[in-house]
């Protein structure tokens, strides 16, 4: 590990390469980090909404392992990434996308990360007020609330190395006991083995999109914990790594949300996690515990990448500043919208998600097909830039499907959601098809 715990602090260590001095991450690592921010109730409501959304045992695991795998393979690709370049994944894609147009993508991702802050805090601060009820405290929920935010921004501040230490030992813990949770749920859970009634091909694909975005939604992350690996890591074991890491906990968990769905009232954080109290029995205390302690392992995540992000969108402040203030918005963001919680995962996050499909399209367009070798980073706007931009907004007027809005394509296909899909094969088309011919294969830089 580098020296000291805490990451450097100024706005120059984000936007540069890491040192090579200072690239000594274990290649294990890898894997915690893509596996830890998935231990949560995220995936055990998401599991849950399939059923809600109308789809039995059987079509709901055919939709979680294909969503799963479908928006897993550009994250674990983009990871490969972080070690030959030693950039944050938002710097690493200013080669496609020029210094200038990297800027709107970081900030979408710093909006995204503080949305991603509320959506996970929500239960767990549910879970702590319920855990405190247990020993005859009671706290209101934004105390709770506050205490949990202000331990994500404490690691944030501290940086990569302290989330990196938090993924691997506080995730080895979680798993244990998410392991315990998910035996008794399996044994007592009342999966919706037999379908009530015919399950439309719209709704089997609105899943699988919901399912892609929760894995897909890390493809903006991926780099900023693998750029501390040497640059001779061997990039095809940090893409297997990833990918083993996101799916070994993603799947899992909505099995598991699936199986509890016949005891859960709906498909709400306050729901879930008062069927699995009422589910763990005298473990229920610990099953508390573990759902307040995992949102500290995703949030973690969250702070220090959006305060990436916000130096990259061009904002030239202290890591600390920007880790505050990211923070404090996650805060304010999950207080509002505490009772709102649906809502806030279904429209907020997967209107805001349609950006990175076209987004880590060209960044995989240009880091597999295009020259790897080391050259000035383009100053302004790219083609790449442009190609991002008009293929969000077109993905987002056309396909998308939410409360907030539905396009034209959506409603003709009854409101199955595609616009994942064509945006990142479109904009990594487009990209791929205009690069200049006879570049060489990338290799190791």
């Amino acid at each position: 590990m580098p020296d000291g715990l805490m990451e450097d602090l100024s706005a120059a260590s984000v936007r540069e390469p890491v040192p090579p001095s200072r690239k000594t991450m274990k290649m294990d690592r890898v894997f915690w980090s893509h596996f830890s921010p998935n231990l949560g109730p995220g995936g055990w409501v998401t599991g849950a909404l399939l059923s809600h959304m109308g789809l039995d045992f059987r079509a709901g695991v055919a939709a979680i392992v294909l969503g799963n795998v479908i928006g897993a393979l550009p994250v674990a690709c983009a990871a490969a990434i972080g070690p030959a370049t030693g950039l944050t994944q938002m710097e690493a894609s200013r080669r496609a996308l020029g210094r200038l147009g990297v800027r709107p993508p970081a900030f979408l991702n710093w909006i995204y990360c503080v949305g991603w802050d509320a959506v996970n805090n929500v239960p767990a601060a549910t879970a702590l007020v319920a855990l405190l009820v247990t020993v005859g405290l009671h706290a209101p929920f934004w105390l709770a609330l506050a205490v949990l935010a202000g331990a994500q921004m404490v690691a944030s501040i501290y940086g990569h190395h302290v989330v990196q230490a938090l993924q691997k030992y506080l995730g080895a813990l979680l798993l244990v006991v998410f392991w315990i949770i998910g035996i008794v749920f399996a044994l007592r859970g009342q999966a919706p083995l037999a379908a009530q009634h015919s399950l439309s091909l719209s709704t089997f694909v609105l899943a699988v999109g919901i399912l892609v975005s929760f894995n897909l939604s890390w493809a903006s992350y991926s780099s900023d914990y693998t750029r501390y690996l040497p640059a001779g890591s061997n990039p095809r074991r940090v893409v297997l790594l990833a990918l083993f890491g996101l799916l070994s906990s993603a799947i899992p968990f909505q099995i598991l949300g699936l199986l509890s769905a016949g005891s859960v009232a709906d498909a709400s954080p306050t729901a879930v996690i008062a069927s699995l109290q009422q589910a763990m029995g005298p473990l229920g205390a610990v099953a508390l515990g573990a759902i307040a302690l995992s949102s500290i392992t995703g949030n973690a995540f969250n702070d220090n990448t959006a305060s990436y992000s916000l130096i990259s969108a061009g904002l030239h402040v202290p890591r600390v500043a920007a880790a505050v203030l990211t923070a404090s918005l996650g805060y304010g963001l999950a207080v509002a919208g505490a009772g709102r919680y649906a809502a806030l995962y279904t429209d907020y996050l997967l209107v805001t998600m349609y950006w990175i499909a076209p987004w880590i399209g060209i960044v995989l367009a240009d880091w597999y097909f295009g020259d790897r070798t080391l050259h000035p980073v383009p100053p302004g706007w790219t083609r790449g830039a442009t190609i991002f931009v008009l293929t969000s907004v077109a993905t987002i007027a056309l396909f998308s499907t939410s409360g907030l809005y539905t396009g034209p394509v959506a409603r003709w296909l009854g409101g199955a959601d595609i616009g994942y899909y064509v945006g990142f094969f479109v904009a990594g088309g487009c990209y791929a098809l205009g690069m200049p011919r006879g570049m060489p294969r990338r290799t190791s830089s």
